[in-house]
């Protein structure tokens, strides 16, 4: 909103000059966004009269004119301009006079005849781009008064960005409201002449959709004469606002919407039909608007309507064939309250946005239709004259804005703010503001006023004490706090720890989306139901992840098809597994998950070229589990389903516990995939694994270890794992180490048989240990395995 500096000033005026009055608008909430001069800078043009001017004789577009400008002798100056006339009040441009862009005003001969001094336009004095012709100063205008100190051109406009929910701000009386209450100042308000009802004409007024449009007034006012113009104050003010005049009517609506921040509308009467009604638009209705444009009228939009057609849009944009034209003589002016919900978003649907919109669509003051009103009317009749009839008013009052009382407790205000504000200035603050408040025992209650919307609970009573008192003069004080170490238990496994592992085996990671394609999903999970989105993306990324793993196969098909060949990565993040137990129906966990194709190492002279298999990502998982879980059991058992290869797929227990799992990805899921030779995957749950067991101090024993190598036959089938598990469980208390060093099927070996040599590593801290007791310790393992894996002695 931009207005002029002197006109805020009718209406409060603080002892601060512009860039005080600027800041502390800014500090307010207020933001100045420019300040610029009314005029440019001129000197030596004062107030004139026009006593002669006829054609000159040597030139049919110039006039050579005599005008009085106070001296001895009147000034001979030729004028081109087609507006002047004999007995003008003008703008003269003495010599010597120097005007805007350092522009002398020197003595001249025009087609023969002498000229000492200019007749000025509005343009050329940096008032506006307006240089039809000269300006034309009101009849009582002082001849020979600087035209500065006669305009009050020591003056600014200044522009204010207003947040959405000031609309409170967009008219001087809401600004001067502002200031008075920033400065503890009274606000005078302009007086306005009261206009006499002298007529009893009427147009009834219907309120069609009264939750659009609780009030509606409406006032005839007959016989005015457009053939005046605006008075130059008038005028002036317009132009300081950035608002060109256009004609009375027209000038007075501005001004009013400028002043009292609330928008109106003139109708011109004898284009009416009937009552007016205020109504949604039907099907199919156009309009003409101002602009002369048409527009087809959206059903949803609140239309002005008399019996037989719209009128306007109401809030918006008025209609062409009820506007004030040059020959009206008759009008019928509007003051309402359009509900700012019946008017959001209506501008843009019809490429419009207007003053009047601007200011419904935030929240028009509902009590200041009859003040409007008023001071419209009184306006109007000082300059164009008329019979002034009676109001008309429509009210829906059921429909109207209710403001609820507000408490404000003080010990929450200075909580808040963080210091302790005066009652008695707390008082004074909200009663500037017009919030009419009543304090006792240490509460406030207030009325939030017709012209604040933005104030409904106690924060916002917080806000504005905080914002009047100002921001500046709150006192700062560092906060007081007490700094806690947040407890860290070493045997948490730091997730980056595990990242690290597989960056150094040349693993690259990925981020995909939690978001997945259903249908391929289902073929890797079959058995698992997976949450559909009511609203995707896209039909491709409809279900929940029930794995890391679609993600990265999709990634990894994508990098196969654009001839990468060697590519490992991995990913972290939360899988989403229905579960009806779980309050949102899924049970969510971080897991880890990768996926590996390709050769084992780069194409290299030196390196014989090399697929990666299973036990390539059996050991990368294996290097996990024992950097996390230190000694903790963990196997790899036969993996079931159809998501890995028959053989090449294990299920990861850890302490019997399943945390993952890891293989070659089916061939009959490649296709439908999209990949490209054989692929190898696993995934762990990070939950299972973050806690590790942390290593101890022991000492190490002096004597000396001893080592026995043992050969057994069973059959195939059973699992080496399980084997070498169980003669860790037997008990034996000086057996240190196990490790199995050949596995053989042959020659000598029973068909469906396998031979494994397993070697005993047995060493006390005590003593050195005798052959008896290495023995015993070996014919107990032998023991058991005949017994629990029916294994036998190789000869």
């Amino acid at each position: 909103m931009k207005f002029s500096e002197s006109w805020l000033r009718e209406w409060v005026n603080p002892a601060l000059d512009t860039n005080a009055l600027c800041e502390q608008l800014s500090m307010a909430g207020l933001e100045v966004d420019g300040v610029e001069a009314v005029a440019g800078d001129f000197s030596g043009v004062v107030v004139g009269e026009v006593v002669a001017c006829v054609q000159h004789p040597d030139a049919d577009k110039l006039q050579v004119t005599k005008v009085n400008v106070g001296d001895d002798e009147l000034l001979d100056i030729v004028c081109g301009a087609p507006n002047c006339r004999e007995g003008l009040k003008v703008a003269v441009a003495k010599v010597g006079a120097v005007l805007p862009g350092n522009f002398k005003i020197k003595k001249a001969k025009l087609r023969g005849q002498a000229s000492f001094g200019m007749l000025c336009s509005f343009s050329e004095l940096g008032m506006g781009e307006d240089h039809s012709g000269i300006i034309e100063l009101p009849a009582d205008a002082p001849v020979g008064q600087d035209i500065r100190n006669y305009l009050s051109l020591e003056d600014s406009m200044i522009e204010i960005d207003l947040t959405p929910n000031r609309a409170d701000c967009l008219g001087i009386k809401g600004v001067a409201r502002e200031l008075g209450v920033l400065n503890q100042l009274d606000v005078n308000q302009p007086e306005s002449e009261t206009v006499t009802n002298e007529g009893n004409g009427t147009r009834a007024v219907v309120l069609d959709v009264p939750s659009a449009c609780p009030r509606y007034l409406g006032r005839l006012i007959e016989g005015v004469d457009l053939s005046k113009k605006s008075p130059l104050w008038l005028v002036e003010k317009l132009r300081r606002s950035g608002i060109r005049s256009i004609d009375p009517v027209v000038d007075v609506t501005n001004y009013v919407l400028l002043e009292l921040g609330h928008p109106m509308h003139a109708f011109d009467n004898d284009s009416l039909k009937g009552d007016i009604h205020v109504r949604m638009a039907e099907d199919g209705e156009k309009l003409v608007l101002l602009d002369e444009n048409e527009v087809t009228i959206n059903t949803d939009t609140l239309v002005i309507a008399d019996e037989e057609k719209p009128l306007a849009l109401a809030g918006i944009f008025g209609g062409l064939a009820s506007g004030v034209s040059a020959s009206t003589t008759n009008i019928f002016l509007e003051s309402a309250f359009f509900a700012p919900e019946a008017i959001l978003g209506k501008s843009r649907q019809y490429g419009l946005h207007t003053d009047a919109s601007h200011r419904y669509e935030r929240g028009v003051d509902f009590a200041l239709q009859n003040e409007a009103m008023a001071r419209a009317t009184a306006l109007l009749v000082s300059i164009v004259g008329g019979t002034v009839h009676n109001v008309v008013e429509a009210v829906s009052s059921d429909n109207l804005p209710v403001r609820q009382k507000i408490s404000l407790r003080k010990s929450r205000l200075d909580r808040v703010i963080g210091t302790s504000l005066a009652a008695e200035r707390v008082t004074d603050i909200l009663d500037r503001l017009g919030l009419s408040p009543v304090f006792a025992e240490d509460v406030w209650q207030v009325n939030a006023p017709t012209y604040r919307f933005d104030i409904a609970i106690e924060e916002d009573l917080i806000e504005e004490v905080a914002r009047i008192y100002g921001y500046n003069n709150i006192p700062s004080q560092a906060p007081l706090a007490s700094l806690k170490m947040i407890p860290q238990r070493e045997s948490n496994v730091p997730l980056q720890g595990i990242k690290s592992i597989l960056l150094q085996a040349g693993f690259n990671e990925a981020i995909t989306y939690s978001f997945v394609d259903p249908k391929k999903q289902t073929l890797l999970y079959p058995e698992l139901d997976a949450k559909q989105l009511p609203h995707p993306i896209s039909a491709d990324m409809s279900a929940m992840r029930v794995s890391i793993l679609p993600g990265l196969l999709q990634a990894l098909s994508y990098n196969q098809k654009r001839q990468q060949a060697n590519l490992r990565l991995f990913e972290t993040g939360l899988v989403f597994i229905p579960n009806q137990d779980e309050k949102t129906g899924l049970d969510q966990y971080p897991v880890i998950a990768g996926v590996v194709a390709g050769n084992t190492h780069p194409e290299h002279w030196s390196i014989a070229n090399k697929a990666v298999d299973f036990f390539d990502v059996k050991g990368v998982v294996e290097n996990i589990l024992a950097s996390v879980c230190g000694d903790k059991d963990f196997t790899f058992e036969r993996a079931s389903g159809t998501t890995f290869h028959p053989g090449q797929g294990a299920d990861i227990l850890l302490d019997d516990v399943k945390v993952g799992y890891c293989g070659a990805i089916h061939p009959q899921l490649h296709k439908p995939l999209g990949l490209s030779g054989a692929v190898f995957a696993f995934e762990l749950n990070l939950s299972a694994i973050s806690e590790r067991k942390l290593p101890w101090a022991d000492r190490i024993s002096k004597f000396p270890m001893n080592r026995r190598d043992i050969a057994i036959t069973l059959k195939e089938q059973v699992e080496t794992g399980k084997l070498l598990k169980s003669i860790k469980k037997i008990g034996i208390s000086n057996l240190v180490d196990i490790n199995l060093f050949d596995v053989y099927q042959g020659k000598g070996i029973a068909e469906g048989h396998k031979s494994l040599a397993v070697s005993l590593w047995l060493q006390s801290k005590e003593r050195t240990l005798e052959d008896e007791e290495i023995q015993k310790a070996v014919d107990k393992v032998v023991s058991h395995l005949e017994e629990h894996f029916g294994a036998t002695l190789r000869e």
